[in-house]
């Protein structure tokens, strides 16, 4: 059965305990530096955020139908059946197609090293396969985020909403975006107050991707077809890269500043 994580912001303390369980079964590094960032990175992948008296977990939301699975040309990004969507960095070309693809905007690049990966959260598959929970959810103390089987977490998402109306926003984030996740998150306040889309397709990104292409002409040369492809995917892939070293430039700046 396909297991699934449930996050609870109004649970949640902030005391990062799950980012710090996070990088140590990744062997990421973790100080008060990286405790205070508040974005995901090649680094750190997931991030607990803090607006005011309000939390939010960002990490990847293991799709159940991935768009960076789906575009990975060397199946280096697979979904497994029990639900983490896993990471080969022995079979992935650095081609960064799947950080162009995701709508959450999850993978990232180790820009700096002379042998770059792509990282991000896996759902901690190899604990998931013996029967253990994620490192983020066993180090949890007060249940914000919880393991199990994805559709008993969604049924118990469904029923706090129902139980406490005037505690939650009325939607179970990750039920039905982009098809539906294997995270599902809870909130008192609005998720594009903590930066998660709302605009996003309920259907799977690959469906999306098909419906495109069979309303494309038959007629329509296919050399032309790829090369355009080949053209788009190429220059988006620069502007995510554009993108990533401003966003950079920025958090150097910020830093300078404290």
């Amino acid at each position: 059965m396909s297991k699934a994580l449930l996050y609870d912001s109004t649970m949640c303390i902030g005391c990062k305990q799950c980012e710090q369980a996070c990088a140590e079964q990744n062997k990421l590094p973790y100080d008060d530096n990286i405790a205070g960032e508040q974005f995901q990175s090649e680094h750190k992948f997931t991030a607990v955020l803090t607006r005011g008296d309000k939390f939010m977990r960002r990490l990847c939301m293991n799709c159940q139908e991935p768009a960076c699975a789906s575009v990975c040309p060397v199946g280096a990004i697979k979904k497994t059946a029990l639900g983490p969507v896993t990471y080969d960095a022995s079979k992935c070309m650095g081609c960064r197609y799947c950080m162009v693809a995701c709508p959450f905007s999850v993978p990232k690049y180790e820009w700096g090293k002379l042998a770059p990966k792509v990282r991000k959260c896996t759902m901690c598959p190899d604990r998931v396969a013996t029967g253990k929970q994620t490192a983020c959810a066993e180090i949890c103390p007060t249940g914000a985020t919880k393991f199990g089987d994805r559709d008993a977490l969604l049924a118990e998402a469904q029923q706090r909403i129902h139980d406490n109306p005037d505690k939650y926003v009325n939607h179970v984030y990750g039920m039905s975006e982009v098809g539906g996740t294997s995270v599902f998150l809870l909130s008192s306040v609005p998720f594009e107050t903590f930066g998660y889309r709302t605009d996003i397709s309920k259907d799977p990104m690959p469906m999306l991707t098909y419906r495109v292409l069979s309303h494309i002409p038959d007629f329509v040369p296919l050399g032309g077809m790829l090369l355009g492809g080949i053209w788009w995917i190429t220059h988006r892939r620069d502007e995510v890269a554009l993108a990533e070293a401003l966003e950079r430039e920025n958090r150097e700046k910020r830093g300078g500043k404290q």
